[in-house]
């Protein structure tokens, strides 16, 4: 894309109502926009790095099975009466709204019943089992506080994973297969490193649940690491018991600030008996189906990889969700020779499956540069007076290190991989 036609320009300056490091920087960059309080439309940079986050979602998710379907957005008064979870006094973040044929409608803020009362009208038998099925869906959450910017919202894109067992021991294999999935994306999305599979509590249906905590000193949660067991504990559930199940010390556990990035849930049987969603065994009786439950936010995730990445000078993308893999910066001056350079290595970059960013606007050399820092591409190819094929900068957004390459090596992708 050349930036001369990209629809969004950055900002100097970031919005005044904007607190969190995640919404100004992405902000001002161009990649959101803020609608209301908790919010923001993606702009085409943050749709085409959202994109690549739930790409890798999608390929992991496929790797172990799991089958992508969409659901309605709109959810019926009726269904969610019969799980206890419509009542106001039971969850207090519905948004809701009468229709004028009469009846009422929430919009959805979780899946487990509508994805349930689906499978209920496809699961009969044991050979119709185990399952696991996700979407990724835009959800609303009446939050009394939208704070943040990404990282807690009142409208997010989330992807919600449900599976479906015949027995205890079959959920618990679909479970593990979800938490190894789970590790891979952190580790794609460049972040595994910081964030650790943390035991929380279960509740009624398991003796613990886990989120995925990665670390952020902005970070609503209080988790304690095990750093050579690559584990840790919230606050919430840090006891005695806990601690002896696990086999640590309470002084082998680092306090940090964390933000979830995901979680896993065992559900037993809390929605499939209420909603009739049961199987017939080989020897001819009727068993409820064993559910587990598996969130990861897409938006949110936008949101964290721009807090924990950025900089003074703004957004530092990983290679793997990067809007482009190259910015392409022209601050030649207009010199014939060299804009004639950079358009054809321009061409020459997409042809090669190079996803590039071409900055051929009329601008001064310190715009260019700042906005490049800004914006947070991985790699910046600088075309300047100077430049000749055999000679042409290359800067990592990550250090500012500078190397030298030659043409063909521009055009080879394996040189930004490495």
């Amino acid at each position: 894309m050349r930036q001369s036609q990209l629809f969004t320009k950055t900002r100097k300056e970031a919005p005044a109502d904007e607190v969190a490091k995640n919404a100004r920087l992405l902000t001002r960059a161009g990649f959101i926009y803020k609608e209301m309080a908790g919010v923001y439309s993606m702009l085409p940079l943050g749709l085409r790095t959202l994109n690549r986050i739930n790409a890798i979602v999608r390929g992991e998710m496929t790797a172990i099975g799991a089958v992508e379907l969409l659901m309605s957005v709109m959810q019926s008064k009726e269904l969610w009466e019969k799980t206890n979870r419509w009542d106001d006094a039971v969850v207090d973040n519905w948004f809701k709204t009468k229709l004028k044929a009469g009846g009422e409608v929430g919009l959805g803020f979780t899946q487990e019943e509508p994805m349930t009362r689906i499978v209920q009208g496809q699961v009969s038998s044991y050979v119709d089992l185990p399952r696991l099925l996700y979407h990724i869906q835009w959800k609303y959450r009446n939050e009394e506080r939208a704070k943040s910017g990404m990282l807690r919202g009142r409208e997010f894109l989330m992807k919600d994973l449900y599976s479906f067992a015949r027995t205890d021991a079959e959920h618990q294999q679909l479970y593990q297969s979800v938490a190894d999935a789970y590790e891979r994306i952190f580790n794609r999305l460049g972040i595994g490193n910081r964030t650790f599979k943390t035991f929380a509590s279960g509740g009624v249906f398991s003796k613990y649940s886990h989120e995925y905590q990665c670390l952020a000193d902005v970070g609503e949660d209080t988790i304690f690491v095990h750093p050579g067991k690559k584990i840790a504990i919230n606050r919430e559930v840090l006891v005695p018991e806990v601690l002896a199940d696990l086999g640590v010390e309470r002084s082998e556990l680092e306090e940090h600030a964390a933000i979830e990035v995901g979680n896993i849930f065992s559900l037993g049987t809390r929605f499939s008996e209420p909603l009739g969603l049961s199987y017939t065994a080989e020897d001819g009786a009727s068993h409820p189906v064993i559910m587990g439950s598996y969130g990861f936010g897409s938006t949110r995730m936008l949101g964290v990889l721009a807090e924990v990445f950025g900089d003074e000078k703004g957004l530092v993308w990983p290679v793997a969700v990067a809007p482009f893999m190259v910015h392409l910066v022209d601050v030649s001056g207009g010199a014939l020779e060299k804009k004639s350079f950079a358009d054809a290595l321009y061409t020459d970059l997409t042809q090669a499956g190079i996803e590039v960013l071409y900055d051929d606007r009329d601008a001064r050399a310190g715009e260019k540069f700042a906005d490049s820092d800004l914006i947070g591409i991985p790699f910046r190819i600088i075309v300047g007076k100077q430049t000749i094929p055999e000679q042409v900068e290359v800067v990592r957004r990550t250090d500012g290190g500078t190397m030298i390459f030659n043409r063909s090596q521009l055009l080879d992708q394996a040189t930004y991989a490495a």
